[in-house]
């Protein structure tokens, strides 16, 4: 194996709406049926990270933009395969599969604010009342807006799953990495 030298890969904002937006997801999750208020203000909250991501996904860092996380299909399809060899391919910023995670797990939180705040403007609350959103059926709204949120939380699952077995195989401790900011990273990685 190579030598390793430790490299600084996720800026503090990064790692500050990484953070935050796991909190409010577990407060808009532990509180969705009995503190509606909580779980309405965790989705304002989570509506602004992922502005503010989609954003720095276009200006931000290397690491954290966008470029760096649209791979070929077949590149995801290799990473994945390389996952079960003795040296799996090693990437510096984020990997294939996790590239495409965070893409999928975004696009699913811009759709779940968006019902969010459509349950609201039916209601004739937040930030969308009295427009065109108030006009959409509040049964399909509410029905779309639990299951994406028990996709998202799947998701999540997954995506703690693949931080399980990346740090394992490749050696590194990432929710260290996204605390400190920093990565060991092999000569060899791409």
């Amino acid at each position: 194996m190579s030598t390793s030298e430790t490299i600084k890969v996720w800026d503090p904002l990064l790692r500050v709406f990484h953070w935050s937006l796991a909190l409010l997801f577990i407060v808009a999750v532990v509180t969705q049926e009995d503190v509606e208020w909580l779980h309405v203000y965790a989705g304002y909250g989570i509506s602004l990270l992922v502005v503010f991501r989609l954003f720095w996904g276009l200006v931000g860092g290397r690491y954290a933009r966008f470029s760096e996380f649209f791979y070929r299909p077949s590149t995801v399809k290799a990473y994945l395969k390389s996952l079960g060899t003795r040296s799996p391919t090693h990437y510096v910023g984020h990997n294939p599969a996790g590239g495409l995670m965070v893409m999928v797990m975004l696009t699913a939180l811009l759709l779940q604010c968006f019902l969010g705040f459509s349950v609201l403007a039916i209601e004739g609350e937040g930030w969308f009342a009295g427009t065109w959103l108030a006009s959409l059926n509040e049964d399909i709204v509410e029905e779309l807006h639990e299951i994406i949120g028990n996709g998202l939380i799947l998701l999540v699952a997954v995506h703690l799953a693949g931080v399980a077995v990346s740090s394992l195989l490749h050696r590194e401790n990432l929710v260290r990495a996204m605390i400190t900011g920093k990565k060991s990273a092999p000569k060899s990685a791409k």
